[in-house]
């Protein structure tokens, strides 16, 4: 396919920025590296040999772009497609001063890149809370958290402006804010057909409204991680400079190797032209003033339902150190003793994600829900597991079934380790349960 050239009005303006230049208009018309970043809480790497991105703890390089719905490994969460720049993240949270349970909001978060890195930073420990606004993106921020099995996140389904109500209750907020996209130019074609200068000009507006909408949810002394994949000044370091004209904070000094300052020493990029990896600007501000205790007041009734281990729960469960709730007939595994969660739950957000969804509660016991098959933290060694072949595996991930043998009743299927569902047995015939909104599409033969 024919590359769509850069716009003229963007190559204009990159020629003559000193800062950029023409080093970053060739680099954006060669080929893009590919990256990923590996599951910690998986086990092993299911890769070998290679290369690391240095400021990213879990992220490596790709040889080649591989058809990662073609990968059984891929849909058990053992690893997730990222942009290396993004990866900055994990280097910047090693360095930020956090409480020992801290909780963090990942507001713009779809496909959910960034929530599966804060999953893997937080280790089991905090709370996340992954927000995206528009539905169809925040189902698919939801099956990628989901996948990767963080027992402490919830996701939501909000717009910005619904956490105005919610004060004083993150360590921690990531906005990585909608931009024009300039650093995407490499790699998706159609950014450059979209650019435009009036583009940038209504980003840079949105981005300063989206901050403030989220600025009072911000605890004191709490941090801001701001970040675009973009390159202009207007959506990067124009709006930092605006951002603590408007609030009592500051820019956090941070160490980031390999990235290039910001102008004037505001914030770090990651640039094609210097670095293997696509375009991303950061910067962290934090919050200044004292912290206070601060309770927000319920909007609304909790229906939720603290349980005690029942007859279901010796068979399905192998975990101590969570605590059980029920929201109708349905069982969630959260982390226990966590009062923002709580909080979270009695605000007004639309929460589509709740801890790990454990299953319904019928008659006849437990019906498993995918989401237990995939948090490794959770999930009862007992429960019999099918080791399955690449091409089973394929097809079981298209919702198919075929002969196979097992045991009478719920089954976990996997592949080379990498848990991928459950079926139920029925002696002579299976049904898979493979969620349908999951399943591959594409032709796999």
């Amino acid at each position: 396919m024919k590359k769509v050239e850069l716009p003229k009005a963007f190559v204009e303006r990159v020629s003559k920025d000193p800062f950029l230049g023409e080093p970053l208009l060739q680099a954006l018309n060669e080929e893009q590296p590919i990256a990923i970043r590996i599951n910690s809480s998986k086990g092993v790497s299911v890769f070998s040999e290679l290369e690391e991105i240095p400021w990213s703890k879990n992220g490596f390089y790709l040889p080649e772009r591989p058809i990662f719905t073609l990968d059984p490994h891929f849909h058990g969460g053992r690893y997730y497609p990222q942009e290396a720049g993004s990866q900055f993240i994990d280097c910047i949270l090693r360095q930020l001063k956090f409480p020992g349970e801290p909780v963090i909001l990942d507001l713009c978060a779809a496909p959910g890149g960034k929530s599966t890195l804060i999953a893997d930073f937080l280790n089991g420990d905090g709370l996340l809370l992954a927000n995206e606004v528009i539905q169809n993106r925040s189902k698919i921020l939801k099956e990628n958290l989901t996948k990767w099995g963080a027992k402490n996140s919830l996701v939501s389904n909000n717009d910005p402006s619904d956490f105005e109500g919610l004060k004083s209750i993150f360590d921690c907020i990531l906005i990585d804010a909608p931009c024009s996209g300039e650093g995407m130019f490499r790699k998706d074609q159609d950014a450059r057909n979209e650019w435009s200068v009036e583009s940038v000009n209504l980003c840079a507006a949105r981005q300063r409204r989206i901050v403030m909408d989220v600025w009072d949810s911000l605890k004191p002394q709490g941090f801001l991680i701001y970040s675009t994949c973009t390159f202009n000044s207007q959506e990067n370091e124009d709006n930092v400079r605006w951002i603590l004209e408007q609030t009592d904070s500051k820019i956090h000094s941070l160490e980031i190797p390999f990235a290039k300052e910001g102008r004037d020493g505001i914030g770090h990029y990651a640039l094609p032209s210097e670095l293997k990896t696509e375009g991303f600007y950061v910067v962290v501000i934090q919050k200044l003033g004292e912290e206070r205790t601060q309770k927000n007041k319920s909007k609304k009734k909790s229906t939720l339902t603290r349980l005690k281990p029942e007859a279901w729960y010796s068979e399905w469960i192998g975990d101590s150190k969570s605590e059980f709730i029920q929201w109708n007939n349905y069982v969630f595994a959260i982390p226990a003793g966590s009062s923002e969660l709580v909080e979270l739950l009695h605000s007004n957000l639309r929460i589509i994600k709740l801890g790990t969804e454990l299953g319904e509660i019928s008659r006849k016991g437990l019906i498993p829900n995918e989401a237990l098959v995939l948090d490794s933290s959770i999930l009862s060694d007992h429960i019999p597991d099918i080791s399955l072949t690449r091409e089973q595996a394929l097809h079981y991930l298209k919702g198919e079934t075929f002969n196979l043998e097992g045991k009478h009743g719920f089954n976990t299927v996997s592949f080379e380790g990498t848990k991928l569902g459950w079926i139920k047995h029925l002696g002579n015939r299976f049904n898979n349960l493979f969620p349908k909104e999951w399943r591959i599409r594409m032709r796999i033969d």
